[in-house]
Protein backbone atom coordinates (compact mmCIF):
# COMPACT_ATOMS: atom_id res chain seq x y z
CA UNK A 1 0.00 0.00 0.00
CA UNK A 2 1.16 3.35 -0.87
CA UNK A 3 1.33 5.55 2.23
CA UNK A 4 3.88 7.20 2.89
CA UNK A 5 3.87 10.95 2.17
CA UNK A 6 0.31 11.05 2.75
CA UNK A 7 -2.03 12.67 4.99
CA UNK A 8 -2.00 11.83 8.60
CA UNK A 9 -4.92 11.72 10.46
CA UNK A 10 -5.30 14.43 14.11
CA UNK A 11 -8.44 11.79 15.39
CA UNK A 12 -5.47 9.72 17.44
CA UNK A 13 -5.05 9.56 20.69
CA UNK A 14 -1.81 8.49 22.10
CA UNK A 15 -2.44 6.78 25.27
CA UNK A 16 0.69 4.48 25.06
CA UNK A 17 2.42 3.84 28.24
CA UNK A 18 0.04 6.44 30.48
CA UNK A 19 -0.61 4.09 33.62
CA UNK A 20 -2.42 1.01 31.46
CA UNK A 21 -4.17 3.25 29.39
CA UNK A 22 -6.22 4.78 31.78
CA UNK A 23 -7.99 7.97 31.34
CA UNK A 24 -11.61 9.47 30.45
CA UNK A 25 -15.11 8.23 31.95
CA UNK A 26 -15.78 4.69 33.67
CA UNK A 27 -19.16 4.45 32.89
CA UNK A 28 -19.99 1.59 30.49
CA UNK A 29 -22.45 1.82 27.12
CA UNK A 30 -23.10 -1.17 25.57
CA UNK A 31 -20.70 -3.76 23.81
CA UNK A 32 -17.96 -2.97 22.24
CA UNK A 33 -17.39 -4.81 18.87
CA UNK A 34 -13.80 -6.02 18.38
CA UNK A 35 -11.33 -8.08 16.25
CA UNK A 36 -11.45 -11.39 17.51
CA UNK A 37 -7.78 -13.00 18.34
CA UNK A 38 -8.92 -16.61 19.78
CA UNK A 39 -11.66 -18.10 20.64
CA UNK A 40 -15.47 -17.27 20.12
CA UNK A 41 -17.53 -15.44 22.35
CA UNK A 42 -21.01 -14.23 22.17
CA UNK A 43 -23.31 -11.26 21.98
CA UNK A 44 -27.24 -11.35 22.58
CA UNK A 45 -29.67 -9.79 20.04
CA UNK A 46 -33.47 -9.94 19.57
CA UNK A 47 -35.52 -11.51 17.30
CA UNK A 48 -37.23 -10.24 14.68
CA UNK A 49 -33.94 -7.99 14.27
CA UNK A 50 -32.67 -8.46 10.95
CA UNK A 51 -35.75 -6.75 9.50
CA UNK A 52 -35.24 -3.37 11.44
CA UNK A 53 -31.97 -3.32 10.63
CA UNK A 54 -32.30 -3.35 7.13
CA UNK A 55 -35.28 -0.50 7.75
CA UNK A 56 -32.85 1.33 9.56
CA UNK A 57 -29.89 1.13 6.74
CA UNK A 58 -32.40 2.14 4.06
CA UNK A 59 -34.35 4.94 6.54
CA UNK A 60 -31.01 6.58 7.36
CA UNK A 61 -30.53 8.13 3.84
CA UNK A 62 -34.72 8.55 3.73
CA UNK A 63 -33.93 10.66 6.89
CA UNK A 64 -31.12 12.79 5.08
CA UNK A 65 -34.02 13.26 2.29
CA UNK A 66 -36.38 14.76 4.23
CA UNK A 67 -33.66 17.06 6.06
CA UNK A 68 -33.32 15.35 9.40
CA UNK A 69 -30.14 14.31 10.60
CA UNK A 70 -29.78 10.58 11.88
CA UNK A 71 -26.44 11.75 13.74
CA UNK A 72 -28.72 14.28 15.75
CA UNK A 73 -31.00 11.71 16.76
CA UNK A 74 -28.48 9.27 17.95
CA UNK A 75 -26.74 11.31 19.89
CA UNK A 76 -30.15 12.52 21.70
CA UNK A 77 -30.78 8.60 22.17
CA UNK A 78 -29.83 6.72 25.68
CA UNK A 79 -27.98 3.85 23.96
CA UNK A 80 -24.42 6.70 23.28
CA UNK A 81 -22.33 8.09 26.45
CA UNK A 82 -20.86 11.29 26.37
CA UNK A 83 -17.19 11.06 24.91
CA UNK A 84 -14.44 11.78 26.85
CA UNK A 85 -11.02 13.28 26.95
CA UNK A 86 -7.61 12.09 28.87
CA UNK A 87 -6.76 13.52 32.48
CA UNK A 88 -7.02 17.28 32.36
CA UNK A 89 -8.57 17.31 29.10
CA UNK A 90 -5.44 17.53 27.32
CA UNK A 91 -5.53 14.48 24.37
CA UNK A 92 -2.08 13.13 24.17
CA UNK A 93 -0.75 13.71 20.45
CA UNK A 94 0.85 10.45 18.39
CA UNK A 95 4.73 9.42 18.90
CA UNK A 96 6.25 9.52 15.31
CA UNK A 97 7.06 6.27 14.96
CA UNK A 98 6.85 4.56 11.47
CA UNK A 99 3.44 2.11 13.00
CA UNK A 100 1.53 5.30 14.40
CA UNK A 101 2.07 6.95 11.04
CA UNK A 102 0.69 4.51 9.20
CA UNK A 103 -2.35 3.86 11.49
CA UNK A 104 -3.06 7.95 11.24
CA UNK A 105 -2.48 7.82 7.14
CA UNK A 106 -5.35 4.83 6.79
CA UNK A 107 -7.48 6.57 9.83
CA UNK A 108 -6.99 9.47 7.18
CA UNK A 109 -7.85 7.34 3.87
CA UNK A 110 -11.29 6.44 6.00
CA UNK A 111 -12.09 9.78 6.91
CA UNK A 112 -11.74 10.66 2.99
CA UNK A 113 -13.55 8.15 1.79
CA UNK A 114 -16.50 7.64 4.43
CA UNK A 115 -16.75 11.95 4.11
CA UNK A 116 -17.64 11.55 0.04
CA UNK A 117 -19.84 8.60 0.73
CA UNK A 118 -21.94 10.39 3.43
CA UNK A 119 -22.04 13.75 1.27
CA UNK A 120 -22.79 11.92 -2.15
CA UNK A 121 -25.80 11.18 0.27
CA UNK A 122 -26.89 14.42 1.63
CA UNK A 123 -24.78 13.48 5.13
CA UNK A 124 -22.53 14.32 7.05
CA UNK A 125 -19.76 12.62 8.32
CA UNK A 126 -18.70 12.65 11.77
CA UNK A 127 -14.76 11.48 12.38
CA UNK A 128 -14.16 8.82 14.82
CA UNK A 129 -11.23 9.17 17.01
CA UNK A 130 -8.48 6.06 17.55
CA UNK A 131 -6.97 5.51 20.62
CA UNK A 132 -3.63 3.98 20.59
CA UNK A 133 -2.64 1.90 23.38
CA UNK A 134 -0.29 -1.00 25.44
CA UNK A 135 -1.61 -3.52 27.70
CA UNK A 136 -5.15 -2.53 28.83
CA UNK A 137 -7.57 0.78 28.27
CA UNK A 138 -10.66 2.49 29.72
CA UNK A 139 -12.67 3.13 27.07
CA UNK A 140 -16.40 3.99 27.60
CA UNK A 141 -17.72 0.64 27.45
CA UNK A 142 -15.31 -0.70 29.78
CA UNK A 143 -12.09 -1.72 30.76
CA UNK A 144 -10.43 -4.01 27.50
CA UNK A 145 -6.95 -5.59 27.71
CA UNK A 146 -4.77 -6.32 24.37
CA UNK A 147 -6.00 -9.52 24.36
CA UNK A 148 -9.02 -9.10 23.25
CA UNK A 149 -7.89 -6.95 19.89
CA UNK A 150 -8.85 -4.00 18.35
CA UNK A 151 -12.38 -2.79 18.82
CA UNK A 152 -14.65 0.07 18.77
CA UNK A 153 -16.42 1.59 20.97
CA UNK A 154 -19.96 2.81 20.23
CA UNK A 155 -20.59 5.00 23.54
CA UNK A 156 -17.80 7.30 22.72
CA UNK A 157 -17.41 6.53 19.08
CA UNK A 158 -13.42 5.36 19.43
CA UNK A 159 -11.26 2.92 17.86
CA UNK A 160 -8.89 1.38 20.37
CA UNK A 161 -5.86 -0.62 19.19
CA UNK A 162 -2.61 -1.92 21.22
CA UNK A 163 -0.38 -1.92 18.13
CA UNK A 164 1.58 -5.29 19.28
CA UNK A 165 -1.50 -6.51 17.51
CA UNK A 166 -0.05 -6.21 14.40
CA UNK A 167 2.91 -9.06 15.92
CA UNK A 168 0.22 -11.40 16.64
CA UNK A 169 -1.62 -10.93 13.33
CA UNK A 170 1.71 -11.51 11.54
CA UNK A 171 3.54 -14.00 13.98
CA UNK A 172 0.46 -16.11 14.98
CA UNK A 173 -2.16 -16.07 12.74
CA UNK A 174 0.04 -15.46 9.12
CA UNK A 175 -1.53 -12.72 8.32
CA UNK A 176 1.18 -10.24 7.17
CA UNK A 177 1.73 -6.89 4.92
CA UNK A 178 0.44 -3.24 5.32
CA UNK A 179 -2.79 -4.01 3.86
CA UNK A 180 -4.00 -6.34 5.52
CA UNK A 181 -3.29 -4.40 8.56
CA UNK A 182 -5.20 -1.68 7.03
CA UNK A 183 -8.16 -4.12 6.99
CA UNK A 184 -8.13 -3.97 10.67
CA UNK A 185 -8.49 -0.22 11.16
CA UNK A 186 -11.18 -0.29 7.86
CA UNK A 187 -13.13 -2.88 9.46
CA UNK A 188 -13.20 -1.06 13.25
CA UNK A 189 -14.25 2.11 11.25
CA UNK A 190 -16.67 0.08 9.33
CA UNK A 191 -18.72 -0.48 12.88
CA UNK A 192 -18.42 3.29 13.55
CA UNK A 193 -20.13 3.98 10.15
CA UNK A 194 -23.07 1.27 11.26
CA UNK A 195 -23.31 3.42 14.59
CA UNK A 196 -24.04 6.75 12.23
CA UNK A 197 -26.65 5.06 10.30
CA UNK A 198 -28.40 3.22 13.32
CA UNK A 199 -27.58 -0.44 12.88
CA UNK A 200 -25.47 -0.97 16.16
CA UNK A 201 -27.85 1.17 18.41
CA UNK A 202 -30.61 -1.17 17.43
CA UNK A 203 -28.56 -3.70 17.46
CA UNK A 204 -27.42 -3.39 21.15
CA UNK A 205 -30.94 -2.54 21.94
CA UNK A 206 -32.20 -5.93 20.95
CA UNK A 207 -29.43 -8.16 21.60
CA UNK A 208 -30.68 -8.79 25.00
CA UNK A 209 -33.79 -10.73 24.18
CA UNK A 210 -32.78 -13.64 22.20
CA UNK A 211 -31.24 -16.83 22.68
CA UNK A 212 -27.64 -17.10 22.51
CA UNK A 213 -27.50 -18.86 19.05
CA UNK A 214 -29.92 -16.42 18.06
CA UNK A 215 -27.46 -13.53 19.32
CA UNK A 216 -24.68 -14.82 17.63
CA UNK A 217 -26.59 -15.31 14.05
CA UNK A 218 -26.86 -11.24 14.20
CA UNK A 219 -23.78 -10.74 15.66
CA UNK A 220 -22.11 -12.82 12.64
CA UNK A 221 -24.24 -10.28 10.41
CA UNK A 222 -23.16 -7.44 12.54
CA UNK A 223 -19.60 -8.20 11.54
CA UNK A 224 -20.13 -9.44 8.24
CA UNK A 225 -21.74 -5.65 6.95
CA UNK A 226 -18.28 -4.51 8.95
CA UNK A 227 -16.14 -5.98 6.48
CA UNK A 228 -17.75 -5.56 3.08
CA UNK A 229 -17.87 -1.89 4.82
CA UNK A 230 -14.55 -2.33 4.84
CA UNK A 231 -14.49 -3.21 1.20
CA UNK A 232 -16.19 -0.25 0.24
CA UNK A 233 -13.57 1.83 1.37
CA UNK A 234 -10.78 -0.50 -0.24
CA UNK A 235 -12.72 0.22 -3.45
CA UNK A 236 -11.98 3.40 -3.11
CA UNK A 237 -8.56 3.14 -1.73
CA UNK A 238 -8.04 1.28 -5.02
CA UNK A 239 -9.26 3.80 -7.09
CA UNK A 240 -6.84 6.74 -5.99
CA UNK A 241 -3.72 4.34 -7.23
CA UNK A 242 -2.74 3.49 -3.62
CA UNK A 243 -3.03 -0.16 -3.51
CA UNK A 244 -0.16 -2.94 -4.72
CA UNK A 245 0.41 -5.96 -6.15
CA UNK A 246 -0.70 -8.32 -3.66
CA UNK A 247 -2.37 -5.93 -1.31
CA UNK A 248 -5.80 -7.11 -1.99
CA UNK A 249 -4.47 -10.88 -1.58
CA UNK A 250 -3.60 -9.53 2.10
CA UNK A 251 -6.67 -8.45 3.53
CA UNK A 252 -8.33 -11.31 2.12
CA UNK A 253 -6.24 -13.52 3.74
CA UNK A 254 -6.24 -11.72 6.92
CA UNK A 255 -10.08 -12.11 6.60
CA UNK A 256 -9.40 -15.94 6.67
CA UNK A 257 -6.97 -16.25 9.38
CA UNK A 258 -9.53 -14.68 12.14
CA UNK A 259 -12.90 -16.19 10.88
CA UNK A 260 -14.53 -18.39 13.27
CA UNK A 261 -13.92 -21.71 12.07
CA UNK A 262 -10.40 -20.61 11.34
CA UNK A 263 -9.76 -19.81 15.10
CA UNK A 264 -11.50 -22.45 16.44
CA UNK A 265 -9.95 -25.40 14.45
CA UNK A 266 -6.45 -23.45 15.56
CA UNK A 267 -7.09 -23.06 19.07
CA UNK A 268 -9.83 -26.10 20.06
CA UNK A 269 -9.48 -28.54 17.34
CA UNK A 270 -12.72 -28.62 16.18
CA UNK A 271 -15.52 -25.68 15.38
CA UNK A 272 -19.11 -25.28 17.00
CA UNK A 273 -20.88 -23.40 14.66
CA UNK A 274 -23.51 -22.48 16.63
CA UNK A 275 -20.85 -20.22 18.64
CA UNK A 276 -19.77 -17.69 15.41
CA UNK A 277 -20.37 -14.35 16.18
CA UNK A 278 -17.88 -12.78 13.04
CA UNK A 279 -18.40 -15.22 10.33
CA UNK A 280 -16.25 -18.42 8.58
CA UNK A 281 -13.12 -17.32 6.87
CA UNK A 282 -15.27 -17.89 3.56
CA UNK A 283 -18.15 -15.50 5.06
CA UNK A 284 -15.38 -12.96 5.96
CA UNK A 285 -13.51 -13.09 2.48
CA UNK A 286 -16.88 -13.30 0.38
CA UNK A 287 -17.92 -10.04 2.09
CA UNK A 288 -14.98 -8.06 2.13
CA UNK A 289 -14.35 -8.77 -1.94
CA UNK A 290 -18.28 -7.68 -2.54
CA UNK A 291 -17.46 -4.38 -1.34
CA UNK A 292 -14.19 -4.05 -2.40
CA UNK A 293 -15.68 -5.09 -6.12
CA UNK A 294 -18.55 -2.73 -5.78
CA UNK A 295 -17.98 0.17 -3.70
CA UNK A 296 -21.65 0.86 -2.97
CA UNK A 297 -23.30 0.42 0.66
CA UNK A 298 -25.98 -1.29 -1.19
CA UNK A 299 -24.10 -4.30 -1.58
CA UNK A 300 -23.58 -4.63 1.76
CA UNK A 301 -27.01 -5.61 3.10
CA UNK A 302 -26.04 -8.72 4.96
CA UNK A 303 -29.37 -8.94 6.79
CA UNK A 304 -31.89 -9.31 3.91
CA UNK A 305 -29.60 -12.25 2.14
CA UNK A 306 -28.43 -15.41 3.36
CA UNK A 307 -24.67 -14.89 4.43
Amino acid sequence: MRWKGRRQSSNIEDRRGSRGGFGGSSRRSPGRIRIPIGGSGTRRASGGGISLIVILVIGFFILRALGIDPAELLEGGGSMSPGYQQDGGQIAQPRQDEMSQFVATVLAETEDVWKGVFQANGAVYPEPTLVLFTDRVRSACGMAGAASGPFYCPGDQKVYIDLSFYNELANRFGASGDFAQAYVIAHEVGHHVQNLIGVLPKFNQMRQTMSETEANQMSVRVELQADCFAGVWGHFTDQKGLLESGDLEEALNAARQIGDDTLQRRSQGYVVPDSFNHGTSKQRMTWFKRGFDSGRLDSCDTFSEPV
